[in-house]
Formats: C-alpha cells, structure tokens, sequence
C-alpha cells in the first residue's frame, strides 16, 4: 500500500551483499538494500549465509551470498501462515493446511529432516510441495525445524517429526535412524518450539499443563536440571506451566524462554544463556529482571529480546551486535541502540520485527496487521466515503468516523487548522491520511508538521496505535453511527400466531461504526451495495441466520482482533456458528479468527 521504513542489518561478511555500506563485516546496524516495500512479512535467517523474506500473502524472495536473488510464488489460492528455517532447510506452512519446502542439497547437509521421499534431489531452484501431509489427511496447524529434524502439530493437537532419530528422540525412543516421512509422537500438544541450531525440541500438552524437553541436552539447556546429554524421552522442565510460556527458542549452547508476563529465563552455557554462569534449569536474568520481554529471536551464538517500550537487549558473540572484536562474547544482556526511525519515533511493540540468524540479524518494521490492510483497502476503494477534506478543486474524500476517532477532533476542527488561512498541500495531506489508515509514520517531516498544525503530540504515543484507538471505538456507543437488524423471531411459531394480520418481524438492533463494517467484511459491503440503491440508510438486515449472540462477538472481533467469553456464552454455539466465517463474511484471508476459535476450542475441551 504505502512504502514504509528500512530494514537494517548486522552480521558477518557473507551478507555485506545486501548492505548500503560494501563491508565484509557490518560490526553495527546498517541499513540494507532490500526494496522498500509495506509487504515484507516475515525475515527468516538460517544456519547458512542465506536468508528467506516473506512478501505477502504467498511471495518470497530468497538471498544467498551474491548470488543472484531467487523469487518464488506459490499458487494464488495458497496463502503463507508461516515459515521456518534450519541450516539449508526452509519450510512454509499455508492456511490451508499445507506444507511446501525450500531444501538444498550439499555436501554438509544430507536434508534428513525434510519430509520428502526424493530430498536428496532438492535445490533452491524451486518451491516444493509436502504432499505426504494431505495423504494422511492431515492438517497442519504449526511447524518447527531444529538442527536436522522437523516437527508438525497436525489436527489440532497431534505431533508428529521427521528427520534425524539417532538417539531415538523424534518417538520418544519408538524408533531410530532417520525418517524422511512424518511419523506420529503424541497428541494433546498446543504448543511446539526449536531453533536452527538445536538438536533438540520443546513443546507444550493441554492436558497436563506442562512444558516438556527432549532430544540433546548440551549443557543442560533442556532446563530440566541434568547435563546428561541424550534424552530420549521427554523430560519436564521444571517450575513452568505450559500455560505461563509465551515462547522458546533454543540452539547448540543455550535456550531462552520468555513467558507470558513478559519475563525472560535462560540455561546452558555461560555466556550464551545471559547469565553469565552455566545453569541447567531456567533462571530469571537479573538485568532483563524489571523488562517485559514481547519477542526472541536466537542463534547459536547471540541472543535478542526485545521489550514493549522497544528497547533492544542482546548478548553473545559481540559481532553484529556492538563495534568491537567478534571473538569476544557479551556474558550478560547489554541495550543495543536502534538506528534512526527505530529509535525516534516508533512507540508500537507490534511494528518493530527481529530476527536472528548464525551469521546476521535483521531489524524491520512490520505495518502487515490485518486492521490496517483492511483500513487500508477502504482508503483506496474511496468507497462510502461520507465527507471530504482539503482545500477547492484538491477535496479528498475520507471515512468521518475513522478520522475523528484517531485525532480525537472533529472534521470541521481538522478543515480549520489544515486548510485555513495558510493551507497545507497535497503530499502533507496524503501523509496524515496514511497515517490514519494505517499507522503508517515514514513520512516524518511531513507528518510531523501536520501533528504540530492540529496541536497533537508527535510521535504517536503507544496509547495511540490504530489497533488501540478502534478497540477503544468499540466501547463509545454514542459514535455508532449505524445499524445492523437482526430477526429473533421464533421460527416456531404457533398456527394462530401464523395467522395474525400483518405481525411485524421482531428485531434487535446491534450497533456498530458503519466504516468498520466496510473495511473488514466483504459481505457487508455488499449489502451496503444493495440497500444504498434503495435509499440511504443507516441500517441493514442481517439474512446470515446466526444468532444474535454469533454476531455480537463477530462484531466486537472487528474492533479487537480476538475474542473473548462470558460465562453466560455458549462455546460450543459461537465455535459452530462462525467456524465458517472467514469465508462466509469474506474476511481477510490474514485475519486470526480461525486461530481465536481454535484457542476457545482447547479451552473448553472441544476438539
């Protein structure tokens, strides 16, 4: 949609290829040649100079060295969910369940991990689909690749992994050697977690609420308080519940867990688990002690956390970290500065993105939220545009809800001071609106005067994100400015009541902001469609037959992104009735509703 900041950079010199600055080293952050585009989704680095992006929703390009960069599509009616990335291994996980692979034959790596029968005729010529999945009839829910073995939770909450199994630990010691296909392991699993350099895996089971560890266990970074080195069952780390873990990730030294509050523990080696001292159980880092931890990203010899107010912890080998020797380690967490935009005016933990691979780090800003696409493409449409602003012959028609509801002024009030005696031009115009629609800041100079002009505090403080200021319109019933009629009639009806003259329908009204409704659902924008032909209303029936109850929490996930139940709500009911709502309303196609529905289905025992 709009193009947005930089990605940066540190690492060593295979990747001086894809720098603004040709050095072989890039001992601090520096700024990368990647086409500046608001499409990257994901970065994935891997044990191996060369690196994936994820340009959505199914476009990835490839970087290898200087070599010439590879770009891959998949099929149009396949949309990326997820990737991950071992040594020469990436995989890619689709909504749709399935599973494709990026694998490259070499010397080093004889590809035991990846699910083919054929791996040894892999290249990173070509995308290559996992057939072996649909052939089971399974449905693939999340992936994880550690150092020579996959893993896939399928169905909901059965994991099943290929790979390496010397040691027996892919079955819980059921079966050795090597399994190109995916063999079953256990079911009630919620959660899995590896890393690219790690012989080793975690996962989390619903029933009971535990974090377990298995497979190599150097230096006890399987935090269940032993070094013996082959685990091949799996071992509960201790004084966790799987329920309290946000995430993990683990390599050859070391593993780091982060936990839902936001604290971060580490074991293993001295020096690689920030500590400083080998542990064999999780332990709380001092330094990180008072920080809330929203992401990881490790490899095998650095480490990155960073927190919500954005600030950027590492340690490890100091390469591509901090300017000075990369034979030096860093034994405990030390502030890494950010580089321009980063630092200055981003306030938003869910646009700032790292990742961490053996021989580079990537820091980038992600504007890929579903609100803001969806925000997004109504901004372009200019469809039901309901007033305009700007100055004669320059007028733009815009969403009067929407802007309001983001400056916390009226439109007559945001006309005055931008288009009164000394009117701001187009371009400064077209940058405040990008910034409405999407949180979207890269125009800084621009977007900055426009602040000072309607006398609102630049940067945007983290209390005013787009996501937090439409879940905030959720609550302010009085700016509703529509109407959704929903029949709750009872179909069955006596016979003398079905005779009545002339009985009136009997409806309950849900309110909602009409531009919500017009953003992020394609059948509701057809029904605006049919009723304005008519006349124009501020109202529409509802002929989908859910329940009012369905539609009340759909509506209010159009402001959220999540849902949420009461005790007085019937699960298995609102599970039911909008399992088929991604396509029946026509949402998009990134949104997480399945996910949300997933999560309650668990909960409540469902699946």
């Amino acid at each position: 949609m709009y193009k947005s900041s930089s990605v940066y950079l540190t690492g060593q010199k295979f990747f001086h290829f894809v720098a603004k600055e040709k050095k072989n080293n890039l001992p601090k952050w520096t700024e990368s040649s990647l086409k500046k585009t608001r499409t990257i989704k994901k970065i994935v680095c891997a044990d191996r100079p060369h690196f994936l992006v994820w340009k959505k929703p199914n476009k990835l390009e490839f970087y290898q060295e200087d070599k010439e960069k590879r770009k891959y599509q998949l099929p149009k009616n396949e949309t990326i969910k997820d990737i991950v990335s071992g040594c020469e291994t990436y995989l890619i996980l689709t909504e749709s369940g399935k599973v494709w692979s990026l694998a490259n034959k070499t010397n080093s790596n004889d590809l035991k991990e990846v699910p083919l029968l054929d791996a040894d005729q892999s290249t990173f010529e070509e995308i290559r689909p996992v057939t072996i999945f649909e052939e089971k009839k399974l449905f693939v829910n999340s992936i994880a690749i550690g150092d020579g073995s996959c893993y896939y939770l399928c169905n909901g909450d059965q994991m099943y992994a290929s790979g390496s199994n010397s040691l027996g630990w892919l079955d819980h010691g059921k079966c050795r050697g090597n399994q190109n296909m995916p063999v079953y392991v256990q079911d009630k699993v919620i959660k899995i977690f590896a890393g690219i350099n790690s012989p080793n895996f975690f996962f989390i089971t619903i029933k009971p609420d535990l974090l377990y560890g298995c497979g190599k266990n150097h230096f006890g970074k399987l935090g269940i308080g032993s070094t013996n080195n082959q685990q091949n069952k799996p071992n509960v780390v201790k004084n966790f519940k799987g329920s309290e873990i946000l995430t993990v990730s683990s390599s050859w030294y070391h593993s780091i867990l982060i936990t839902k509050k936001g604290q971060t523990f580490g074991c293993g080696l001295a020096g690689k688990n920030g500590l400083g001292v080998h542990k064999t159980i999780f332990t709380l880092i001092p330094q990180l002690k008072e920080k809330k931890a929203v992401q990881l990203a490790a490899a095998r010899d650095r480490t990155l956390v960073l927190t919500d107010q954005n600030e950027l912890y590492g340690w490890g080998f100091k390469n591509g970290l901090f300017p000075t020797n990369e034979s030096t380690y860093n034994n405990f967490p030390t502030k890494i500065s950010l580089p321009g935009l980063f630092a200055k005016y981003l306030d938003s933990k869910d646009q700032i993105q790292i990742a961490c691979g053996t021989f580079v780090s990537f820091l980038y800003l992600d504007f890929n939220n579903t609100l803001s696409q969806d925000l997004g493409f109504l901004y372009e449409s200019k469809k039901f545009c309901d007033c305009e602003i700007g100055t004669m012959g320059n007028q733009i028609p815009v969403h009067k809800s929407l802007i309001e509801c983001r400056t916390k002024l009226t439109i007559d009030q945001i006309q005055n001071k931008l288009f009164g005696e000394k009117p701001i031009n187009k371009e400064q115009t077209l940058s405040f609106l990008k910034w409405i629609y999407s949180d979207d800041i890269s125009e800084i100079g621009k977007l900055e005067q426009t602040f000072n002009l309607l006398e609102l505090t630049f940067p945007p403080s983290v209390d005013n994100t787009l996501e937090k200021d439409i879940a905030q319109l959720y609550q302010d019933e009085d700016s509703k400015d529509f109407k959704i009629l929903v029949n709750i009639d009872d179909d069955n009806q006596d016979e003398e009541d079905e005779n009545e003259d002339e009985e009136e329908d009997n409806y309950e009204e849900i309110p909602v902001h009409k531009f919500i409704l017009l953003a992020r659902s394609g059948l509701f924008r057809a029904m605006f469609d049919y009723v304005n032909e008519k006349d124009n209303t501020n109202q529409v029936q509802d002929y989908t037959n859910k329940s009012i109850e369905s539609l009340k929490i759909l509506i209010k996930y159009f402001y959220t992104n999540s849902i949420e139940l009461t005790a007085e709500q019937d699960p298995e009911l609102i599970v039911d009735e909008l399992s088929d709502a991604v396509e029946y309303y026509q949402l998009n196609d990134q949104c997480n509703l399945k996910t949300e529905l997933l999560k309650i289905k668990k909960h409540f025992d469902l699946i």
